[in-house]
């Protein structure tokens, strides 16, 4: 049984008496923000995601049938693959969200990076976006919003599995950020302009899941 936490969430950040795949902000001491080197948590976060289109829930059965047969899938050491969690940081004012230019990749996508051993995969999006983005103050909604399998290919890296667990994170009011060493820049895009990003079909997947799951917070 899972426990209830004080933002009416329960561990997973499952909203309590809601729809299943509803989201909700989590409270810093949510229970779900908890480290956890427990692989099956990792793997609870992914089956409590939010309902998607085809791509995303083919991507939840790629992502479960991996950790099936890889125990060390929270650890980068697994050189096939490993977890990794992303924020797509939305301002609810004006709907826009924040994209990065990556610096490695050189592509724009949105905040994120790998699990390190922790299973509290909302823990990871919000410290990764945190880091990336340098504004005070995001917070994460749970459950993830969206899924997604994709090859990461950089300079001088082998190429391997980014098994992605996505979250909507909320800007304070007129949040300002700075870019860190992982960027070159930081821009806040409406779903209009995301054409003129070269945005991958995940990325605008995820942020039209993230859109959609702001409309439906109680906030």
């Amino acid at each position: 049984m899972t426990e209830d936490s004080a933002d009416g969430s329960n561990r997973l950040g499952a909203p309590v008496g809601r729809p299943a795949g509803a989201v909700a902000v989590l409270d810093p001491g949510s229970r779900a923000l908890e480290r956890s080197g427990d692989l099956a948590v990792a793997r609870r976060h992914v089956e409590a995601a939010a309902p998607g289109d085809a791509s995303h829930e083919a991507a939840r059965k790629r992502i479960l049938a991996f950790l099936a047969s890889h125990p060390d899938a929270l650890h980068r050491s697994c050189a096939e693959g490993h977890l990794t969690g992303s924020a797509m940081v939305v301002d609810p004012q004006s709907r826009r969200f924040l994209l990065l230019l990556h610096a490695k990749i050189g592509r724009w996508l949105q905040p994120g990076g790998h699990a390190d051993g922790d299973a509290a995969l909302p823990a990871v999006a919000l410290k990764e976006a945190t880091e990336e983005t340098g504004i005070d103050g995001l917070r994460v909604a749970a459950p993830a919003v969206d899924l997604d399998v994709h090859e990461f290919v950089a300079p001088n890296e082998p190429r391997h599995l980014h098994l992605d667990v996505r979250y909507l994170v909320l800007a304070p009011l007129d949040a300002q950020p700075v870019r860190n060493h992982e960027s070159h820049d930081l821009r806040w895009v409406s779903l209009d302009e995301a054409d003129d990003y070269d945005l991958d079909p995940g990325t605008v997947r995820l942020a039209r899941a993230a859109l959609t799951a702001l409309g439906d917070l109680r906030i």
